[in-house]
């Protein structure tokens, strides 16, 4: 890596990090699915249709966890090849995490702390992840690698919510106990917000499409 480097290496490291805490819940929520926990409230949706939060998890895991990496420059100029591989499987993990929310948004029961504008605001944010998703693989199969990025970057951040909304609660559960039902839908959409307003500063400090050369263009998206 460059002189660059350090900074680079920072935001691999919180991205990395929003990409773990709901990696952790996930697998305990896998864990507990494949060995029969003791049913819950809280759980006893997941029970009675494992399907969506299953692919849920499998496709959040590697979306988040992997997806880092796509967004460090000294990687993705090394290795455009690989770059490219990894993102449309990205694409997929990404879509299928996004829909697999919508479904359990829309067919799970709601538990009692879950209400009309929290359901509201998960539809927003996943159709708008979906959106992203399709827009970037979209931009790239034209060669724009800056509209490109700029829908990755929306979508990842949309995609990592879940990360942000977890830091957001700990100190929020800590000081006040758990949060109604109002508390619980603010506190998610603040997650969302934070990570997309993080997402347009990144795009927006840098460089323009113009300061690609094709030769770097057509190495990142040759068939």
């Amino acid at each position: 890596m460059t002189s660059s480097s350090t900074p680079q290496r920072f935001a691999l490291a919180g991205l990395l990090t929003l990409a773990v805490i709901p990696s952790l819940a996930g697998v305990f929520r896998l864990t507990e699915l494949v060995g029969g926990a003791d049913i819950t409230p809280e759980n006893t949706r997941f029970f009675a249709s494992p399907a969506p939060v299953v692919v849920h998890i499998l496709a959040a895991v590697p979306f988040g966890v992997l997806g880092a990496f796509q967004f460090v420059p000294a990687i993705r100029r090394r290795h455009p090849g690989r770059h490219r591989a990894a993102g449309r499987f990205l694409v997929v993990c990404g879509l299928a995490a996004a829909l697999s929310g919508l479904w359990m948004t829309l067919l799970y029961p709601r538990t009692d702390s879950d209400g009309d504008l929290l359901t509201g605001i998960r539809l927003v944010f996943g159709l708008a992840m979906a959106a992203s998703l399709v827009l970037a693989f979209a931009a790239v199969r034209r060669r724009d690698l800056a509209r490109h990025r700029a829908w990755m970057f929306r979508g990842y951040a949309i995609g990592m919510g879940a990360g942000t909304q977890t830091l957001l609660f700990i100190p929020s559960i800590v000081a006040l106990g758990l949060p109604g039902e109002l508390d619980k839908a603010l506190v998610h959409g603040l997650g969302w917000v934070i990570n997309l307003a993080v997402a347009e500063w990144a795009i927006h400090r840098r460089p323009s499409a113009a300061a690609h050369k094709p030769e770097d263009v057509d190495r990142i998206t040759t068939e």
